[in-house]
């Protein structure tokens, strides 16, 4: 562990190990795909106070659908229609929050992290999905300006989230037996 109290630990949540470029995921709406933070900075987020610029991006496309669904999942017909899923490729290896942080806590250690401007990415497992994280981008790292813009494929959960059409066939062979 580092004097930040950041473990340099390569492994993501899911197992995996990080050698290279990471693939990393945001679902937002079309106009905010800057990886600039300026939503954080202007309302904080769950990992940040207002004030400090960081973008939340996923480690897995999944992960950022269903992070985002439950802000919408009572209320799914109201979702907007203009949800973009983005992915950008970034050569850098994230520091690791420990786990097990009150919610306190692990926002202080990340608005330390971006005041310091520690390194360019930082894990936090997911409270979502544990098997994933939620990977903090710093915009004021001096290495930001290297990161790519996301590449975005226009997104609508009602595409996604409809009935399984072999669902009816399902449940009636079951039904027989």
């Amino acid at each position: 562990m580092s004097e930040s109290g950041l473990n340099a630990d390569w492994q993501l949540s899911n197992g995996n190990v990080i050698l290279a470029d990471m693939r990393l995921w945001r679902l937002t709406r079309l106009g905010h795909q800057t990886l600039d933070g300026k939503g954080a900075e202007l309302s904080g987020g769950r990992y940040s106070s207002p004030g400090l610029p960081v973008v939340s991006l996923a480690s897995e496309a999944g992960a950022a659908v269903l992070i985002a669904l439950r802000y919408w999942l009572d209320r799914l017909d109201e979702a907007p229609n203009d949800l973009t899923l983005g992915w950008t490729n970034i050569d850098s290896r994230p520091e690791r929050a420990p786990d097990g942080l009150a919610e306190g806590e692990i926002k202080t250690l990340v608005d330390d992290w971006i005041v310091n401007r520690n390194s360019l990415l930082l894990a936090v497992r997911s409270k979502v999905l544990p098997e994933a994280d939620v990977v903090l981008l710093n915009p004021a790292h001096e290495d930001a300006r290297s990161v790519s813009p996301l590449q975005t494929r226009p997104f609508r959960f009602d595409e996604c989230l409809h009935r399984p059409p072999m669902l009816d066939a399902f449940r009636e062979r079951r039904g027989s037996d």
